[in-house]
C-alpha cells in the first residue's frame, strides 16, 4: 500500500503542474470575452476539448465508461465543463482578471468539502483550520474596496468556486479506477449535445471585431485549461489525496497575478497581494495536517 508521505510526493509533481497551467485559464478567458460572448466562449471551448478527447480515446482504442460511472461523468462536465467556464467567463464581464484569480483562494476549501462527501477522505481537524483561514482571508479580500469589485462578480465566481469543486472531487475519485485524462475525455463528450447547439445559438453575427487576443484566448482554454491541465490535475488528486493536493490550488493566484499584470497589464493591489501570500502561508499548514 502506498504512504501518505509517497503519495504526497507522486502527487505533487502532477499536482502542480496542472495548477501552473490552470493559472493561465481567467486571464486567458478575460481576453477571450473581449471578443466572444460568455456563451459562445463556454461551448467552443468545450467543442474543441472533446474533439481533442474523442481523438485520443479512439486512438488509443479505450473503452466505453460503466453505465455506473456515467453519473458521476456527469458531475464533472456539470461542474468543470459546463459550471466554471460559464460562470467564471460572466463574471469577467464585470470584474478583471486579477480580482477574480484570488476567489481560486477558495477552491482547496471547496475540492475538500467535496473529498469528504463524494471521495470518503477525511482530513484531520487541523487541516480544517487553515482551509477556513486561507478561505477567510479570501472572502476578507473580496469584499474589500480594492476599486475592482462588483457584487454580481463576486457571486458568479464563488458559484463557480462551488461547482469547480464539485467536478474536481468527483473526477478525482473517479479518476483512481479510469484515468485522469479519461475522466476528462468522456465528461466532454458527455457534454457535447449540449454545447453544440449552444454554439450554434451563440454564433457570432460577424467575426471581423474578433482580434487576435480573443482567438489566443479561446485556443488557451480549449486545449490547456480544458484538457492538457487535467490530466495532470486529476492524476495529482488521484495519487496525493484530493484533500491534501488540493491545496496547491492556493498557490495559483501567485502565478495567475503574475500573469495578469504582465499580459494584460492589470492593476495589482498591495491587497491581492497580501491575501496570496497569507493563503500560500495556510496551504503549506493545511497540506501539512491533512
Amino acid at each position: 500500500m502506498q504512504s501518505a508521505g509517497s503519495g504526497w510526493g507522486s502527487g505533487l509533481p502532477n499536482g502542480l503542474l496542472g495548477v501552473i497551467i490552470f493559472s493561465g485559464s481567467l486571464p486567458a478567458t478575460r481576453v477571450a470575452v473581449g471578443g466572444f460572448s460568455a456563451l459562445f466562449l463556454t461551448s467552443a471551448r468545450a467543442i474543441i476539448a472533446a474533439l481533442i478527447g474523442a481523438a485520443v480515446l479512439l486512438l488509443l482504442r479505450q473503452a466505453r465508461p460503466d453505465r455506473k460511472d456515467l453519473a458521476s461523468l456527469a458531475i464533472v462536465s456539470i461542474g468543470v465543463v459546463v459550471g466554471f467556464p460559464l460562470l467564471t467567463a460572466l463574471a469577467l464581464q464585470h470584474i478583471t482578471s486579477a480580482h477574480s484569480i484570488v476567489f481560486i483562494g477558495l477552491l482547496p476549501l471547496s475540492t475538500a468539502i467535496f473529498a469528504v462527501l463524494r471521495g470518503g477522505e477525511r482530513p484531520r481537524p487541523l487541516f480544517w483550520l487553515f482551509a477556513v483561514l486561507g478561505s477567510a482571508t479570501v472572502a476578507g479580500f473580496a469584499v474589500s474596496s480594492d476599486g475592482s469589485a462588483s457584487l454580481t462578480g463576486d457571486l458568479l465566481m464563488v458559484a463557480a468556486i462551488v461547482l469547480c469543486g464539485l467536478g474536481y472531487a468527483e473526477g478525482a475519485a473517479l479518476s483512481r479506477r479510469v484515468g485522469g485524462w479519461q475522466v476528462i475525455s468522456w465528461a466532454l463528450l458527455l457534454a457535447l449535445p449540449l454545447m453544440l447547439p449552444l454554439a450554434i445559438w451563440a454564433w457570432p453575427p460577424t467575426w471581423g471585431g474578433v482580434g487576435a487576443p480573443a482567438w489566443i484566448g479561446l485556443a488557451y482554454v480549449s486545449v490547456f485549461s480544458m484538457f492538457v491541465g487535467f490530466i495532470f490535475w486529476y492524476r495529482g488528486l488521484a495519487i496525493g489525496g484530493i484533500a491534501r493536493v488540493g491545496q496547491l490550488q492556493q498557490l495559483q493566484p501567485f502565478f495567475g497575478l503574475a500573469l495578469a499584470g504582465l499580459l494584460l497589464h492589470e492593476p495589482v493591489a498591495w491587497s491581492m497581494i497580501a491575501a496570496t501570500a497569507l493563503v500560500v502561508v495556510c496551504v503549506f499548514f493545511a497540506r501539512r495536517y491533512a
